[in-house]
């Protein structure tokens, strides 16, 4: 059976559970499977929550994209909410007992393992149906995949763009939540560089051993 696949995951979760705690990572996982579920339209639907990721199915690469694309602009703006990274596929995979399984499946586990905070990544099979959703979508050339013997051509696919993403955010460097300069709680110079933070607390942390945060 054909269909798209998508994982998508929060960039940054193990450092922020570090930083801020189980509590508040348990909460930010809650806010992500209400922003998925609100941004799922017809033909969408999540397959699973593992971790902090989500691996969400649809019947074609029009309803995915439009899906990510609405997920995207819920969470474009929100306040202490790590950036979100994906990765698209559509292909043949097997549903037996309400899993997919199949070769399809670990493909767009790889291709979203491959992206960076903030970055939607899909395959040749994917962007046929960008156009049509109104997304842009560039090729970054055939990419060596973990576990796979050939190289994959893959696109970034721009999912917002132009007003939607003009307002400037950084990334706090303690727990990787992506925080707005215009109204983060902290912020140091640091060797010639500006640093904001979600909190005083992250704050203080850098401020003890920033060597240990700028070597990530």
């Amino acid at each position: 059976m054909q269909a798209t696949f998508c994982f998508v995951d929060l960039a940054g979760f193990t450092a922020l559970t570090a930083t801020h705690g189980d509590n508040a990572a348990a909460d930010l996982i809650s806010r992500f499977r209400a922003a998925v579920d609100e941004s799922l339209g017809a033909g969408a639907a999540v397959v699973d929550m593992i971790g902090a990721a989500a691996f969400l199915v649809a019947e074609d690469p029009e309803r995915m994209l439009r899906s990510v694309q609405r997920l995207w602009r819920n969470v474009l703006h929100e306040h202490d909410f790590p950036m979100l990274h994906a990765g698209l596929h559509h292909g043949d995979a097997v549903l037996r007992d309400s899993r997919w399984v199949g070769a399809a499946v670990n493909l767009t586990a790889r291709v979203a393992a491959h992206a960076r905070g903030g970055q939607v990544l899909a395959t040749t099979a994917v962007v046929a149906g960008s156009e049509r959703v109104g997304v842009v979508a560039r090729s970054i050339g055939p990419t060596s995949l973990r576990n796979l013997i050939e190289p994959v051509e893959l696109f970034e696919i721009d999912v917002v763009v132009g007003a939607e993403s003009s307002r400037s955010e950084a990334i706090d460097p303690v727990c990787r939540m992506r925080v707005f300069p215009d109204s983060a709680p902290g912020h140091l110079r640091h060797a010639g560089r500006d640093f904001w933070f979600c909190s005083l607390e992250c704050v203080a942390r850098f401020a003890s051993a920033p060597s240990v945060y700028l070597a990530r």
